[in-house]
């Protein structure tokens, strides 16, 4: 197993499904939603969730967003970033 406490990055593959945050146990939740038979989206948001209380100066609302999307069935990965200030309006 990589330790986690030393800089690197691992190589990883996957057939079925992907997590990555910056909390093994964020990725723990996460995966542990996806075997409960949530979706992406589900175990997003539950290990936001997790990192907003585990890692509150990094985490929450108004935090940034980086995601890379493969709708079920396509060959196209969508990439997005919603880091950065929000319009005033918003």
């Amino acid at each position: 197993m990589r330790n986690f406490h030393l800089a690197g990055r691992s190589t990883v593959h996957s057939q079925n499904a992907m997590v990555a945050t910056s909390h093994p146990l964020a990725a723990l939740t996460a995966i542990e939603v996806l075997r409960a038979g949530g979706t992406a989206a589900d175990a997003a948001v539950a290990a936001s969730a997790l990192l907003a209380v585990i890692e509150p100066q990094s985490t929450g609302i108004g935090g940034d967003c980086f995601a890379l999307m493969q709708p079920r069935g396509e060959g196209k990965i969508t990439a997005y970033n919603g880091s950065g200030r929000a319009p005033k309006a918003a």
